[in-house]
């Protein structure tokens, strides 16, 4: 072990790139804890499995054979890459090299595993790009998947590559440099054993090319970590906490304003006692807060949470009954809007393009969105996109992390009928018979069973004892 000017740059390197990580990470925290609070504590066992068969198990995944198994090759591929980037950060640090040589056979084991998931991980790059590019899947298509989404997208495919790249160029220059020496390389590299052809039999020039590779290696995974909050490919994260905190509840089973319930409540048995009105610290009464959602910090913090976890893979959208039927509704939609939505108000990551829709979203004149009042409701998103839900839980069962989207938008609903009484005409003709005739029709209670008037006798004769 010895230390150099490498072993210093390398040091500067790592702190700018994991301190400019973290200074990112901190503002999507603060983006997130914006959210309304939401008490999410206990069932911590029942969590954790849920946790462990979605997140990490990838459970939901395999309702699509095809994409499941390239998303599971660069999945396991991301996970044991992430132990040679151990040993390069040792390396890097110390001065060693091939820090976890010591483990012998399991290292062996490890380095060769690593290049043939590495190989495979290029392959299942290139089936994402044919796929995403060139094939034609409805589901990666859409008014918000527009310049920048797909360009996101790419980019992550094209960063998987140069970084499989500069790993066989660093192992393969390091191999066959310890076989121009007449030692032996610890590990096996079955992968680039094939390609030690390919390189100088300079030993200078392998050397520098082994280097190369490994500095190109992992400046480029800092590079990506830095990219990821901008990035779709944040959910490789964000995954974990947005499955954990997910809806343990039936998906049929709604929400309810506590303040409506206890009206009701009170109104149907006056002797209910309606708890007193929540107050701040200091004894005052908290400002009232408007019921449902017109903005991103109506929303509960799960749902900001949620928003940052998006994949973008549309499978909400692609099961969406109301957008297979030609809607405007996107699941996938409301949940990037959301996201962008909240960067825009709040604090925003290092990249940032907004969704801000042109025609190509194809509102109808009067539904156009209201650009100058950027609120997530009208600024992003318009309430025909909202009345076009049926609220079938689709989405929710098909998204791979559990995001919820009929929550943001239940809650945007209920701003829309409680605080602006903006509901279509045929709810709010609903809404007023069931005030005053206590059911959904227009009729008199008093009439409610005239229609069995005639069902078992043909004339109505006094019933005498």
């Amino acid at each position: 072990m010895h230390f150099s000017f490498q072993n210093l740059l390398f040091l500067l390197v790592a702190v700018a790139g994991f301190g400019l990580f973290a200074w990112q990470a901190r503002k999507i925290r603060a983006n997130i804890l914006v959210g309304r609070d939401r008490d999410m504590s206990g069932h911590v066992n029942e969590r954790l499995w849920k946790t462990l068969l979605v997140a990490f198990g990838q459970q939901k995944m395999f309702k699509r054979l095809t994409p499941a198994f390239l998303h599971l090759i660069v999945y396991v591929g991301f996970i044991v890459i992430n132990v040679e980037v151990i040993e390069i950060m040792v390396d890097g640090l110390f001065g060693t090299h091939r820090f976890l040589q010591f483990l012998g056979p399991l290292y062996s084991a490890l380095t060769g595993t690593n290049e043939l998931l590495g190989a495979l991980v290029v392959l299942a790059v290139v089936a994402f790009w044919w796929r995403r590019n060139a094939s034609v899947v409805r589901r990666f298509t859409g008014p918000e998947l527009r310049a920048w989404p797909k360009l996101d997208a790419n980019i992550i495919l094209y960063v998987e590559v140069v970084l499989m790249v500069a790993l066989f160029t660093m192992n393969a220059a390091d191999l066959k440099l310890h076989q121009l020496e007449g030692k032996d390389l610890p590990g096996a590299f079955p992968v680039s054993s094939l390609l030690t052809g390919l390189f100088p039999d300079n030993l200078t020039a392998l050397a520098v090319l082994e280097r190369v590779g490994w500095w190109a290696h992992i400046v480029g995974i800092l590079l990506f970590l830095n990219y990821l909050p901008s990035s779709k490919h944040f959910h490789i994260i964000m995954a974990f906490p947005n499955v954990f905190y997910s809806r343990l509840v039936p998906q049929g089973q709604f929400s309810n304003v506590d303040s409506i319930t206890h009206e009701v409540k009170a109104m149907m048995d006056p002797s209910y006692a309606v708890p007193a009105p929540a107050t701040n610290p200091d004894g005052s009464a908290l400002a009232p807060t408007p019921f449902g959602a017109k903005d991103v910090d109506d929303l509960a913090w799960t749902n900001l949470l949620s928003a940052y976890s998006c994949t973008e893979c549309g499978r909400c959208t692609s099961v969406c009954p109301a957008n297979l039927t030609g809607k405007l509704l996107s699941p996938r939609k409301i949940i990037m809007d959301t996201r962008d939505r909240v960067e825009e108000k709040y604090n925003s990551p290092l990249i940032f393009h907004p969704s801000l829709y042109g025609a190509e979203a194809k509102h109808n004149p009067q539904e156009q969105l209201d650009k100058e009042n950027h609120t997530l409701l009208r600024g992003y998103v318009t309430p025909e996109e909202l009345w076009a839900c049926t609220t079938c839980n689709a989405c929710v069962e098909a998204c791979p992390v559990n995001i919820n989207p009929l929550e943001s938008i239940i809650e945007m609903r209920r701003f829309l009928v409680l605080e602006e009484s903006a509901a279509p005409n045929s709810l709010n003709v609903m809404f007023s018979n069931i005030e005053n005739n206590g059911a959904p029709w227009a009729f008199s209670p008093s009439d409610r069973f005239n229609w069995a008037d005639d069902l078992f006798v043909t004339e109505k004769t006094p019933v005498t004892a």
